[in-house]
């Protein structure tokens, strides 16, 4: 098993009148090469839940081991350390540095990584043509469209090779058109064994998934498969 959190709590101001409890036990495991919706809309819980898969956060109470890692006795060191290695993020505002071009861009996270230059330029490259962008690797995101910026921000994701893709809203900021070609991308990676994790509040577009988990007030209402056109 590749996630898997067990009875999961995150609570904030706990024991105080004002307390908010943003997962609630919380139990969920995705194997390798899952494609999972998690989808719920303001307030439900799936950001704090986006949080704690991408080891950004840690549950105040639970358990979380990603591909055998106990990640709740991790210091933010090796937490860090994980997300790099592990996990690709694409998030709704793209989260580039708009100082950088696009290979600059792409090329940061192999930077920190410690990759040899050859071997950086090899990925960035191949990452920048598979979402068609190589002839814009110098372009800095004031000059690409919103579209362009989020197929920057997936390349970015996947130069590491990171086993997980953790999809946070990412056609959240474009239009239906241009979020329809980031969905297949994402399905492309799907198709060649990457996890697919994607955070929505758009059934739509949860509705293009394999797998679709449901999250409600801080707890699992629904967790199902199902059809999809495009397999």
């Amino acid at each position: 098993m590749l996630i898997q959190i067990q009875n999961v709590f995150k609570i904030y101001n706990e024991g105080f009148e004002n307390e908010v409890r943003a997962l609630n036990g919380v139990s969920l495991s995705i194997d390798r090469g899952e494609f999972v919706a998690i989808v719920g809309q303001s307030g439900s819980g799936k950001s704090t839940l986006m949080n704690i898969l991408g080891c950004l956060d840690i549950p105040t109470y639970g358990d979380y081991h990603l591909d055998g890692t106990d990640i709740t006795e991790r210091s933010d060191r090796q937490l860090s350390h994980i997300r790099n290695k592990q996990i690709g993020f694409i998030f709704q505002g793209f989260n580039l540095i708009p100082t950088l071009s696009a290979y600059e861009n792409v090329e940061l996270p192999l930077v920190y990584q410690g990759i040899r230059a050859r071997e950086r330029e090899e990925r960035v490259m191949d990452a920048l043509e598979r979402v068609n962008l190589a002839d814009r690797c110098e372009h800095k995101p004031t000059q690409m469209s919103g579209g362009q910026q989020q197929r920057v921000a997936i390349a970015r994701a996947i130069a590491t090779h990171p086993p997980i893709i953790l999809a946070d809203e990412p056609t959240g900021a474009l239009d239906s058109k241009t979020g329809q070609h980031v969905l297949e991308i994402l399905r492309r990676l799907y198709k060649e064994g990457t996890t697919i994790i994607l955070i929505t509040h758009d059934n739509g577009i949860a509705a293009t998934a394999p797998r679709v988990v449901r999250i409600s007030d801080g707890v699992i209402i629904e967790d199902r498969q199902q059809e999809v056109t495009w397999l």
